[in-house]
C-alpha cells in the first residue's frame, strides 16, 4: 500500500470519529431544546400574572416607589449579559456580546456609567481578556438554569436598584439575552427591566393587555394593606426574578438550538470530507495498482528480452 493511500485512510478514520461525536452532540442538543421550551412555556403564566399584579398596584395608587420612578438625571445603569458556559454554538455567544456592546455604547452616549453583570463563562472570558470590570459574574448553570439560579442572579441587581446612586446604586436595570423564536431563529435582544415603563398606563411587558377597547387604559382604584409601597417592595423583587428566570430559559433554549445547528453543519461537513477523501483514496489505490501492473509488465518484458538475447 502506498504512503499516500495510508495518509488518506488515517484521515478518513479520524474524520469518521469526529462525525460520530458531532452527531451525538446534535442529538443531545435536540433533546435538550424540547425540555428548555417546556420550561419557557411553564414560566410564562407566572410572569404574566406577576406583571399584571405589579401593573395594578402601580396604576391603582399614587405612590412614588423608587423602582417605578424615572430618575430626573439617570447617572448609572446595570447591564446583565447572559451568555453560555460552553462554546460549539456558532455565533450564539458573539451575537449576545455584540448586542451588549451596542447597549453599553448607547448608554455611555447618554452619559450613564455602566456596571456589568455577566452570566456564563464565555461572557466572563470576553470581559476578562479585555480587562473590563465586572460587578458580579455567575457560571455553571446556563445549560439548565433553575429558579434558584435566577434568584441568585437577581439578588445583587435588586440590591443595586434599591440603593442610592451616591451609595453605589443604579438608576436603571437592563438585560441582554438571546430570545428563542424558533428552532432556526434565535435573536439577541436587550430590554430595560427597571424602572418599569408604561405605555397607555400598562407595563410594556404585558404586551398591551389591560387596555380597554379604543385604547383607553383601565385605571382601577385599590386600597392596599399595609400600603402600596409595601406591596411594591414585595412584588418587584419577584418581578425581577421572574424576568431573569425567563431570560435564562430563553437563552438556554437558544443555546441548545444553536448547538444543534452548528453540530449538524459540522456533521454534514464531515460527511462531505469523508466522501472527498474516499475518492482521493480510491484514486491513489488505482494509481498504485496501475503502477504495480506497469512494473510487472515492464519486468516481464525485460525478462523476455533477456531470454531472447541468451538464445542467440
Amino acid at each position: 500500500m502506498g504512503a499516500q493511500l495510508r495518509v488518506y485512510k488515517r484521515r478518513i478514520k479520524s474524520v469518521t470519529a469526529t462525525k460520530k461525536i458531532t452527531r451525538a452532540m446534535e442529538m443531545i442538543a435536540a433533546s435538550r431544546i424540547i425540555k428548555a421550551q417546556r420550561k419557557v412555556t411553564a414560566s410564562e403564566p407566572y410572569a404574566k400574572e406577576l406583571t399584571h399584579a405589579v401593573t395594578a398596584v402601580a396604576q391603582g395608587s399614587d405612590t412614588k416607589h423608587p423602582l417605578l420612578t424615572e430618575a430626573e438625571q439617570p447617572r448609572r445603569a446595570a447591564v446583565l449579559l447572559i451568555t453560555s458556559d460552553r462554546g460549539l454554538a456558532g455565533g450564539y455567544n458573539s451575537n449576545a456580546i455584540k448586542a451588549a456592546e451596542q447597549l453599553n455604547t448607547r448608554l455611555a452616549a447618554e452619559g450613564k456609567e455602566v456596571e456589568s453583570y455577566i452570566v456564563g463563562s464565555k461572557g466572563v472570558a470576553y470581559y476578562s481578556f479585555r480587562d473590563r470590570a465586572v460587578k458580579e459574574s455567575f457560571t455553571g448553570f446556563t445549560d439548565n438554569p433553575s429558579y434558584a439560579d435566577a434568584k441568585a442572579v437577581a439578588a445583587p441587581l435588586i440590591e443595586a436598584v434599591q440603593r442610592e446612586t451616591t451609595e453605589g446604586g443604579v438608576d436603571e436595570l437592563h438585560i441582554v439575552y438571546t430570545e428563542f423564536v424558533s428552532m432556526m431563529t434565535q435573536t439577541a435582544v436587550d430590554a430595560r427591566m427597571l424602572p418599569l415603563s408604561f405605555a397607555g398606563g400598562v407595563e410594556s411587558a404585558a404586551e398591551g393587555e389591560g387596555t380597554a377597547k379604543g385604547g383607553t387604559a383601565l385605571m382601577p382604584l385599590y386600597d392596599f394593606e399595609p400600603s402600596a409601597e409595601d406591596v411594591l417592595d414585595a412584588l418587584l423583587p419577584r418581578y425581577v426574578e421572574s424576568r431573569v428566570y425567563n431570560a435564562l430559559l430563553q437563552a438556554a433554549a437558544s443555546k441548545h438550538a444553536a448547538t444543534r445547528r452548528a453540530m449538524k453543519s459540522a456533521t454534514d461537513n464531515a460527511e462531505d470530507l469523508i466522501k472527498s477523501l474516499t475518492r482521493l483514496a480510491n484514486a491513489a489505490r488505482q494509481a498504485d495498482i496501475t503502477q504495480e501492473i506497469s512494473e510487472i509488465v515492464g519486468g516481464a518484458s525485460a525478462l523476455a528480452d533477456a531470454n531472447a538475447g541468451s538464445d542467440r
